[in-house]
């Protein structure tokens, strides 16, 4: 299946928070294309998982889905505990998500 590509040769892409499964999801149409596990306790946010499916791996759908991880958090005025290893290494490398580490 392809992926559904706008005009401008991006993806028509959303991020919701799909908190009966209690993870964030980043979809194309109907399809579910990476997902970011998570355990709200208080305001933090704990995220041991992030994944992309086998047939979207490599395009950057990871950080996209994190993109929409973060700005969700901070319009909720949440914390982050990234623990899973992608997760860490995006904010690591985003100075601008520093201030929604978790204490």
């Amino acid at each position: 299946m392809s992926d559904p590509q706008t005009t401008d040769g991006t993806f028509d892409t959303v991020v919701i928070d799909n908190q009966a499964e209690s993870r964030y999801e980043l979809r194309i149409g109907d399809e579910l294309v990476s997902l970011a596990d998570y355990r709200l306790s208080g305001n933090v946010v704990t995220v041991p998982h992030v994944e992309t499916r086998p047939s979207h791996e490599g395009r950057g759908f990871a950080a996209l889905l994190m993109d929409g991880v973060i700005d969700d958090l901070r319009a909720r005025s949440l914390t982050i505990r990234p623990s899973c290893p992608y997760a860490a290494a995006y904010m690591r490398d985003r100075p601008e998500t520093h201030d929604l580490y978790a204490a």
